[in-house]
């Protein structure tokens, strides 16, 4: 049984309270919006997530914006380098027309404008993009936000980063983000027992990792038994969301969120609820971290 983030009640399927991993939406509904924008974001919530994650870059003028990538080609069009330009700069982009003409319109938010719109007992995954220069606007932004400590979380695949992070800020969980690699004897990279040794390091919370055949019953055991926290990414499919559930992970996060939930609520033992899958929407391609 997962023991949930921020050691919270059970996550409800449907409004049966149910134990089972929060469900993050990556970027917002990435697969219905434009990602990373408060279109994708709100979505999100309607459609019932538990939590949602975003991208976080700091500005010329020190101000932090949502977005993925260091420049603004992929979503914009046009390749402005975020860190050299100024909000107002930024806010003349349109972010939304590459998902389609719906979209047209949506600019580039703050971190205070996706926080606000985070409701009550959902929580919001701040993934940060850049380097430690961000943190004294991130505790402003955080403490203005009205949000309580529990319902954010700090993320980066930086570990001196996510140390700082919690030395700045140790009452926010911070997680260590990474990557698993094959070295030269086909073994899997960082093991369980490595990853631990970096969260009591940093003093991370605990680990978000890529949804991998590493992540199994052992490498729960692992982590658990040091009390620290496993959040995978990114799981859009039901039958590998199914799998990991078994195992008790504390979140869950995809691209379609909402539909995600929804397959997992009905998995059998939650009474009620019917146990046929709803078919998949039609979907792109994934998106990578």
């Amino acid at each position: 049984m997962s023991r949930n983030i921020a050691d919270t009640e059970p996550i409800p399927c449907g409004g049966i309270a149910r134990a089972m991993p929060a469900v993050i939406a990556h970027r917002g509904a990435a697969e219905d919006a434009p990602e990373n924008t408060l279109a994708a974001f709100w979505l999100a919530w309607q459609q019932g997530v538990d939590g949602i994650e975003g991208d976080f870059h700091l500005t010329r003028d020190g101000k932090i914006v949502c977005i993925h990538d260091v420049d603004t080609r992929r979503t914009a069009g046009r390749a402005v380098k975020v860190a050299d330009a100024t909000l107002a700069e930024l806010r003349q982009l349109d972010v939304g027309c590459w998902k389609g003409k719906p979209w047209c319109g949506a600019r580039i938010p703050t971190l205070g404008e996706v926080l606000a719109t985070v409701p009550a007992g959902k929580r919001a995954f701040i993934e940060i993009k850049c380097g430690a220069e961000i943190l004294p606007a991130l505790e402003q932004a955080l403490a203005g936000s009205g949000l309580h400590a529990g319902q954010t979380v700090l993320m980066a695949f930086d570990a001196k980063l996510i140390a700082e992070a919690k030395r700045l800020l140790p009452q926010r969980k911070a997680l260590w983000l990474t990557e698993f690699r094959h070295g030269l004897i086909a073994r899997v990279r960082p093991s369980a027992r490595e990853i631990l040794q970096t969260l009591e390091k940093t003093g991370a919370d605990g680990v978000g990792c890529r949804a991998h055949r590493v992540v199994d019953q052992a490498f729960m055991r692992t982590l658990r038994a040091a009390r620290k926290e496993v959040h995978l990414w990114t799981v859009d499919d039901a039958a590998t969301a199914k799998r990991y559930l078994r195992l008790g992970p504390d979140s869950l996060t995809s691209n379609r969120a909402g539909w995600l939930k929804q397959q997992l609520c009905r998995e059998p033992g939650a009474p009620g609820l019917p146990n046929q899958e709803t078919p998949a929407p039609t979907r792109a391609p994934g998106h990578a971290r």
